[in-house]
């Protein structure tokens, strides 16, 4: 596997910006492989992932690109008081990495996953973007942007989201994105989440978990015994690895 570091310049946050990419090295010359978005948590960044895991190692069994963005501290979102990284990770990034990769622009060869603020990120771009991605997968999400204000200090929550306790339907919270995509019509991506019981998120999780059952739209759940830290998400990462690439496989089949 070949691991690249690339600095660019983003248009739309207006800064130099950074991305991790995990490759095979021998991509045969007309190729085009799928790609996975692998999205860091809160305190992390565009490494973190190949520093705390066996990523690299798990992938030497796919042949896919695996894009790891820094995104900070947004939340993946285009922030009331901030840059705009929504619009980064969800249109500008991918158009970046396909255009100087021989990546694959087919639904069914697309997927995202993170872990806590990550995990939100990979669900937020699944249910907005459903005709986009194949599976995404929630380690551990921070799912709830209405019960994670005690996360931040200061105004970093309201300069990142707003004013969400006096907006209905917030363009960032996951239950209206939820509602939207189930009434949309669309086919959804195969949704997969896991969160350990013992979790300072994981009534958040239950709570999500509940409401994307109530509106009938399928989602792989699975719970153990496990804190908010790297020993279980490493734990669970070749079961979600296996599982978006299975997911892929039904796509194909059924498209």
């Amino acid at each position: 596997m070949a691991v690249i570091h690339m600095d660019f310049f983003s248009s739309v946050l207006g800064m130099t910006s950074s991305v991790s990419i995990v490759m095979p090295q021998d991509v045969q010359p007309g190729e085009k492989l799928p790609v996975l978005y692998m999205l860091h948590g809160l305190s992390d960044n565009e490494n973190t992932w190949l520093r705390q895991t066996t990523l690299e190692y798990q992938l030497s069994k796919y042949r896919m690109f695996v894009v790891m963005p820094n995104v900070h501290r947004s939340f993946y979102s285009d922030m009331a008081h901030g840059r705009k990284y929504w619009t980064y990770v969800s249109e500008e990034l991918p158009k970046i990495v396909k255009a100087m990769f021989p990546i694959s622009d087919r639904r069914e060869d697309t997927f995202a996953a993170g872990l806590s603020m990550g995990g939100y990120g990979a669900m937020k771009l699944a249910l907005a973007y459903p005709e986009r991605y194949a599976a995404a997968a929630s380690f551990s999400g921070a799912l709830d942007i209405r019960a994670i204000e005690n996360l931040f200090e200061g105004s970093e929550f309201a300069d990142i989201f707003g004013d969400v306790a006096g907006t209905k339907e917030h363009k960032d919270d996951l239950f209206h994105l939820a509602n939207v995509a189930a009434k949309s019509g669309k086919e959804l991506p195969a949704l997969y989440q896991c969160c350990g019981t013992e979790d300072f998120l994981y009534a958040d999780n239950i709570r999500f978990l509940n409401h994307i059952k109530t509106l009938g739209i399928e989602l792989t759940y699975e719970e153990e015994t496990g804190l908010h830290e790297w020993g279980y998400w490493n734990m669970k990462l070749p079961r979600v690895l296996e599982f978006l690439t299975g997911a892929a496989k039904k796509d194909a089949v059924t498209t």
